[in-house]
């Protein structure tokens, strides 16, 4: 059985552009076209629908910075080609793309010791090697030490690909990797915590610089 996008986002509780995100960054596989529709087999959709929670208790900070992207496009600036996040994007352009320029509390962004990416509220990339912070420009921070610790090409199985040297982030990227995490914030980083609280396995929580 094939849905639409709008279908599939129906079936997921979502909005069609935040699904249109996934398909747009190439993430999901089988998907296939009837004239300008996109067409999501069911169990795609059924998939996502399914995915566990981050376990993030399991990390040692109480509270963790989380980078919600969109899909990859063309960066304003002349230091990285990319701004997002894309399957296809090789590891290097995608580390360029993602470790920084954001309005956000560094120190806060550091003590986490590692930074979730999260595309339409699941974690597609991980970046650690976050102690060191530079101003990129009034409010921006950038963490030019960061490493890409993991990141996946299908979110469905998923397809993870473990990347840093570290045996510990490698660690970290696979137990994050391919779950789903929900935060909200009214900029690109939120701000959550690790411990459950009133059921739920994190919740947002207000930061300056977010």
């Amino acid at each position: 059985m094939l849905l639409t996008t709008g279908q599939a986002a129906e079936e997921l509780g979502c909005a069609v552009t935040t699904f249109r995100r996934l398909v747009h960054a190439g993430v999901l596989p089988g998907l296939s076209r009837r004239g300008n529709r996109v067409m999501v087999p069911l169990p795609v959709v059924q998939a996502l629908r399914d995915r566990a929670l981050a376990p993030l208790d399991q990390l040692a900070a109480p509270e963790l910075a989380v980078l919600r992207v969109d899909t990859a496009r063309p960066a304003p600036e002349g230091n990285r080609r990319w701004i997002g996040f894309a399957a296809e994007l090789p590891p290097a352009d995608l580390l360029a793309a993602l470790r920084g320029h954001w309005r956000c509390d560094a120190a806060a962004v550091a003590a986490g010791g590692v930074l979730p990416i999260t595309l339409s509220g699941y974690v597609v990339a991980v970046l650690t090697g976050l102690q060191h912070w530079e101003k990129s420009a009034p409010g921006r921070h950038a963490f030019p030490d960061a490493v890409l610790a993991g990141h996946l090409t299908d979110l469905v199985r998923p397809v993870t690909h473990l990347t840093a040297p570290d045996a510990a982030d490698r660690a970290v990227a696979g137990l994050l990797l391919g779950t789903r995490l929900e935060s909200n914030s009214g900029g690109a980083i939120a701000y959550v915590t690790t411990r459950p609280t009133s059921g739920h396995a994190a919740s947002s929580a207000p930061h300056q610089g977010s």
